[in-house]
């Protein structure tokens, strides 16, 4: 049996008491819940090159020092309804996930050029039965 999508492509997330947390091999990504009602100017999200911090209403949700240092300038927030998610992003996202489990599972070749075109919904087309 093949291993989940998540775990093929190294997007394995991370569960945690507000919400979860996951990366790409050039992204982290971290969503938190919040409250029915929460607005954007209950959020304050501090991105620095070495510092993240997080609060919503007041009350400090994550704050620490980061493994790596980072661009602060190309991090953003969005405060998103868990059922109106934009179904481009949605479709963006999972193809710049298949094409980097592309990379991963195949390195000595070069896809920065590549497009995702076709089946690529949960990682594309499973062709686990084809590799014995």
């Amino acid at each position: 049996m093949s291993a989940p999508f998540e775990e093929r492509s190294g997007v394995v997330p991370c569960g945690t008491p507000w919400g979860q947390w996951y990366q790409t091999l050039e992204e982290v990504f971290i969503e938190v819940r919040v409250p029915p009602g929460t607005r954007a100017q209950d959020i304050r999200c501090d991105l620095q090159s070495r510092h993240v911090a997080l609060a919503v209403g007041g009350r400090e949700i994550l704050k620490g020092k980061l493994f790596d240092s980072t661009i602060a300038d190309e991090g953003t927030w969005t405060l998103e309804s868990e059922y109106a998610a934009d179904p481009w992003v949605q479709d963006q996202m999972q193809r710049k996930l298949t094409l980097e489990r592309f990379q991963k599972e195949n390195p000595g070749f070069d896809f920065s050029g590549a497009e995702i075109s076709g089946n690529y919904t949960k990682g594309g087309p499973d062709f686990s039965n084809l590799e014995k």
